[in-house]
C-alpha cells in the first residue's frame, strides 16, 4: 500500500517525510524544426516546440504541449521498441498522462508527437529508478517517528522498542516498489527471509522519483535475542548489521552496512543502542 502524503493510516507502513514528487525528465527533441526540450527537460527553450515538458507525477508520465501545438496524438514507446500507450490530444489540450505504475521496463522511451499519423517531433526520455538507504534507527533514539501511528499505542512499547525505521529514497527518474525489507548480520534478531515482505502490515511501499519515505519492519530486529543474533551487555557488545531493500522495477537488492552498539544492560528493553555508518 502506498500514500503519497504525510498523513496517513497506520495501516500503511508507510511515511512520506519529504517529497518532491514532480521530477522532469531529460530529452532532445529530434525534429528539424530546431525547437527542442532543454537537458532538465522542463520547458521547451524557444516555447515554439509543442512539446514543452515531460514530467513524471507520482507513477504516471506527463506530457505537457504548448497551446499552439498543432498534433492529434502522442505516442510513448517502450525502450525493447514496442508502444506503451497512445493518447488522442483534444483540440486546445495541453497534457495527456500515461500510467506507467511500477511494472514499466526501465530504459530510454520515446515520445511521439503526432499529426494526421505523421510524426512531426519525436524526443527520448529516460525512466529509471535509484533507490539509496539513507537512515535507520530505533523508536528509542527517534521517538518523534510515528511510531504510534504505524505500530499502535502499548503501555509496554515492546513492538516500538523490536522494530525499526529505514528511510529511503529515489534519486531517479521512475517510481519504485519496495517489495522486501531485511536485516542480517549482528542484530539480536537476523532473519533472511522474513515472513511477508519484512515491513509493517504491507507488501510494497511505492517510492516515486524525487521522493523520501519511511519503511517500517515487521520482523522485529531490535527484538529478543535469538540463536544467530548479537543481543546487549553491560560492559557492551559490538558489530555490523545490513538493511537490504528488494525493489521490483530495477529488481536490485540494495544494500546498506552500519556499526552497531549495544551497552547498558542484559536485556534489550533496556539496552543503549547506537548506530552509526559503516
Amino acid at each position: 500500500m502506498t500514500r503519497n502524503h504525510p498523513h496517513i493510516s497506520r495501516r500503511t507502513a508507510l511515511r512520506t517525510v519529504a517529497s518532491a514528487a514532480l521530477v522532469g525528465v531529460a530529452g532532445c527533441l529530434n525534429n528539424n524544426s530546431g525547437s527542442g526540450t532543454p537537458s532538465d527537460g522542463t520547458t521547451s527553450p524557444d516555447g515554439k516546440g509543442p512539446l514543452t515538458r515531460i514530467a513524471v507525477e507520482g507513477a504516471t508520465l506527463v506530457v505537457e504541449l504548448s497551446g499552439e501545438a498543432d498534433v492529434d496524438q502522442i505516442n510513448l514507446i517502450q525502450p525493447n521498441g514496442e508502444l506503451f500507450g497512445k493518447r488522442d490530444v483534444a483540440a486546445g489540450a495541453q497534457q495527456v498522462s500515461f500510467e506507467i505504475g511500477t511494472a514499466y521496463a526501465p530504459g530510454e522511451y520515446r515520445v511521439l508527437a503526432l499529426k494526421g499519423g505523421e510524426t512531426i517531433v519525436e524526443t527520448t526520455t529516460e525512466l529509471r529508478s535509484e533507490i539509496q538507504v539513507q537512515d535507520v534507527g530505533l523508536y528509542r533514539n527517534n521517538p518523534d517517528k510515528p511510531w504510534d501511528e504505524v505500530y499502535g499505542e502499548s503501555e509496554t512499547d515492546r513492538i516500538k522498542n523490536g522494530e525499526a525505521f529505514v528511510t529511503v529514497e529515489n534519486t531517479g527518474s521512475g517510481p519504485e516498489a519496495i517489495t522486501e525489507l531485511i536485516f542480517s548480520g549482528d542484530v539480536p534478531n537476523p532473519i533472511e527471509n522474513p515472513r511477508g515482505s519484512g515491513m509493517h502490515e504491507t507488501d510494497r511501499v511505492v517510492v516515486s522519483p524525487g521522493e523520501t519515505a519511511d519503511l517500517y519492519s515487521s520482523s522485529f530486529p531490535f527484538g529478543t535475542e535469538t540463536e544467530d543474533g548479537m543481543g546487549c551487555s553491560p560492559g557492551g557488545n559490538s558489530g555490523q548489521f545490513t538493511v537490504i531493500v528488494e525493489t521490483r522495477v530495477s529488481g536490485n537488492r540494495v544494500t546498506s552496512a552500519y556499526n552497531v552498539q549495544y551497552s547498558g544492560s542484559d536485556d534489550m528493553t533496556d539496552c543503549e543502542v547506537t548506530i552509526t555508518g559503516a
